[in-house]
């Protein structure tokens, strides 16, 4: 039995996926997704696509991800000063707006901190946005016409 998630929720289990890969890089994503999507075994489960396509994309664009981020950071932050769930969250976001064409930028970045309204402080939440808006500010413009 598969149970549908939201892209959110969807989300929401990338973010913990790539924290438990930061935490463990050795560990196998498939238990990892197992463990999160509450699946006993691996006859029923059934990964999102998207799921995969999240942890898989962040991952293998990580170097590509960070300097965004670096180029975003005020002169006082470094990249390696963030911690883990910061990090992640941004991650996420960047590759969404980056990578990903049916999510407009700023979806992704309300996305983002409804994460770390879930995950972490609101301190955290406000310095994500710092970080998150100026990349969505140098976007191209995104019409307001979507494909539903």
């Amino acid at each position: 039995m598969s149970v549908i998630l939201t892209r959110h929720a969807i989300r929401e289990k990338a973010f913990q996926a790539l924290f438990a890969l930061k935490s463990n890089p050795d560990a196998e994503r498939e238990a990892i997704y197992r463990e999160l999507l509450e699946v006993p075994d691996e006859e029923s489960a059934v990964i999102p696509p998207y799921l995969e396509a999240l942890v898989s994309g962040v991952s293998d664009k990580q170097t590509e991800i960070d300097a965004v981020i670096e180029a975003n950071l005020t002169s006082r932050w470094k990249l390696s000063r963030l911690n883990n769930t910061d990090l992640i969250i941004l991650r996420l976001a960047i590759y969404e707006m980056n990578y990903i064409d049916d999510v407009p930028a700023k979806v992704a970045l309300n996305e983002a901190l409804e994460i770390a309204k879930e995950f972490s402080d609101d301190e955290s939440r406000k310095f994500i946005n710092g970080v998150l808006d100026p990349v969505v500010e140098k976007m191209p413009a995104e019409t307001e016409e979507t494909n539903e």
